[in-house]
C-alpha cells in the first residue's frame, strides 16, 4: 500500500496569541477564541481529533481520548504572511521579512508600472481589499486606471473591473508587475484581484484571483518528495505560493468547497507522496473581514467535511491540519493578518492516538515529519515527530 499525507493548510486558523506576538502589535489575538464565541461554530469531528486538547486552548472542552495525535506550532520566521508560512512548513525559515509598503510603493516604481501597461493607477496605500473598490470601484469603472495596493503583508495587488480589464489582460498586467518587483522591491506576492458589479454597494471580489510568487530560496519538502519520483500534488493556492516549483500537478479552486471536493477525489487516486491542500475562504473571506460568524460557520462546514473524508482514508494514509497564520476575525485594531499559534492536528491508522506534542518549535517540523513518513532525507529545522506520533 502506498503511503500518503494529506495536508490541509486551513488559511489563517490561529489559535492563539503567540509568545512574539506583541512585536508584531498582536497581543491578545486568537482567531479559534473569537470563532468559539459564535453559535455557528460546531467541529465534534476536529474535537475528536484533539483540537480542543491543545495546550493554550481553552475557549471549549477537550475530549478524554482524542483519537489523533495534536500540538500547536510556534512560527519562527520573521513575518505573518501566507508565503512565509507555508514556505515554513515547507522547511525554509525566514530570518528577515519581506519588503512591505506601509507609505505605498515608490512614486519612480508606480511610473514605471504606468509606462509598462499604458494605464494610470489609483490608491497605491496599504489598504483593505474589499474598501479599496468601495472608495476606487467607481474611478477605475470611470477612468480604466487600475487599483493597486498593498497591506502588512509583502503584496502588489492589481484590481480591476472584469468588464474594464479582461482577466487575461490583469495577469498580463501582474506579470509585467512580477518581472519589475525585484531586488529591495521584491515581494513576496503580486496578486490579480478581478470584481465585478455596478456600483460600491454590490462591487464583488471573483474567484479569477491570481497569485505570482517568487521561487523558494531552497529546496522545499516538495522538492525533496519529486526529487524521489513521488507525487506532490497542490489544491487551491499551493502552486503559486511555490511558483510551481517541487510541484507535480496543480490543481486551482474556486474556493473552500471546491478544494474540499478535489482532495476527497484524491483519495481514490493511485498515488504515492504528498497532497497539500490550501482552503483560502477563512483568511480572504472572513479573517480579513473581521466575519466572526462567517468564519466559524465555514469551519463548521470544514468539520462536517473531514467526517467523510476521514472514513474513506485507505490504511497507510496520513491527515494533517493545519494553518499558515492567524487572522482573527474578532480582533479590530487591523485587518491584517495575526501572528499566532497554529494547530498541527494529526491522524490516521498509522498514528497513534492521543498523543499530545505540545508546542513545538517552527511550522517546518511539519515538512520534518511529512518527509521522514514517505523515507525522505531532509535536514529542516523543526524536529519530526513520526517516533513519537507513529505506531
Amino acid at each position: 500500500m502506498s503511503k500518503r499525507v494529506f495536508l490541509f493548510v486551513l488559511d489563517s486558523f490561529g489559535i492563539g496569541a503567540a509568545p512574539d506576538a506583541a512585536a508584531f502589535g498582536d497581543a491578545g489575538t486568537n482567531t479559534l477564541g473569537s470563532c468559539a464565541t459564535s453559535d455557528k461554530l460546531d467541529t465534534p469531528n476536529m474535537k475528536k481529533l484533539g483540537l480542543y486538547n491543545i495546550d493554550g486552548v481553552t475557549c471549549r472542552e477537550g475530549v478524554a481520548e482524542p483519537a489523533g495525535a495534536y500540538g500547536r506550532l510556534q512560527e519562527i520566521s520573521m513575518g505573518k504572511d501566507t508565503t512565509t508560512g507555508h514556505w515554513e512548513i515547507g522547511g525554509i525559515i525566514a530570518e528577515h521579512p519581506m519588503p512591505t509598503f506601509p507609505e505605498g510603493f515608490p512614486a519612480e516604481f508606480i511610473a514605471e508600472f504606468e509606462k509598462a501597461t499604458g494605464r494610470k493607477t489609483l490608491c497605491n496605500l496599504p489598504y483593505s481589499g474589499t474598501q479599496a473598490l468601495v472608495d476606487y470601484g467607481m474611478e477605475h469603472m470611470e477612468t480604466g486606471a487600475l487599483i493597486v495596493y498593498t497591506s502588512a503583508d509583502s503584496v502588489f495587488q492589481i484590481a480591476a473591473h472584469e468588464e474594464i480589464v479582461p482577466v487575461p489582460q490583469l495577469y498580463e498586467y501582474c506579470e509585467i508587475a512580477r518581472r519589475m518587483l525585484v531586488g529591495e522591491l521584491g515581494v513576496g506576492r503580486v496578486i490579480a484581484r478581478p470584481f465585478v458589479g455596478d456600483r460600491p454597494e454590490n462591487f464583488k471580489r471573483t474567484s479569477n484571483r491570481h497569485d505570482y510568487a517568487i521561487d523558494p530560496p531552497r529546496k522545499t519538502i516538495l522538492d525533496l518528495i519529486k526529487e524521489k519520483g513521488m507525487e506532490t500534488i497542490s489544491v487551491g493556492k499551493i502552486y503559486d505560493i511555490f511558483n510551481g516549483v517541487g510541484l507535480t500537478e496543480c490543481n486551482r479552486t474556486k474556493g473552500n468547497a471546491n478544494g474540499m471536493e478535489i482532495a476527497y477525489q484524491m483519495l481514490d487516486r493511485d498515488f504515492e507522496g504528498l497532497c497539500f491542500i490550501n482552503l483560502v475562504d477563512f483568511d480572504t473571506d472572513f479573517g480579513h473581514r473581521r466575519d466572526i460568524d462567517g468564519y466559524a460557520q465555514a469551519l463548521t462546514e470544514f468539520d462536517r467535511y473531514l467526517e467523510k473524508f476521514m472514513a474513506a482514508m485507505k490504511p497507510e494514509d496520513v491527515l494533517m491540519i493545519t494553518a499558515d497564520h492567524g487572522c482573527d476575525p474578532g480582533y479590530m485594531e487591523t485587518t491584517d493578518h495575526t501572528r499566532e499559534y497554529v494547530p498541527w492536528l494529526i491522524y490516521g491508522a498509522p498514528v497513534k492516538a492521543g498523543v499530545n506534542l505540545g508546542t513545538v518549535k517552527s511550522f517546518s517540523a511539519i515538512g520534518s515529519t511529512v518527509c521522514e513518513y514517505l523515507g525522505v532525507e531532509s535536514d529542516f529545522y523543526g524536529e519530526s515527530c513520526v517516533e513519537k506520533v507513529l505506531r
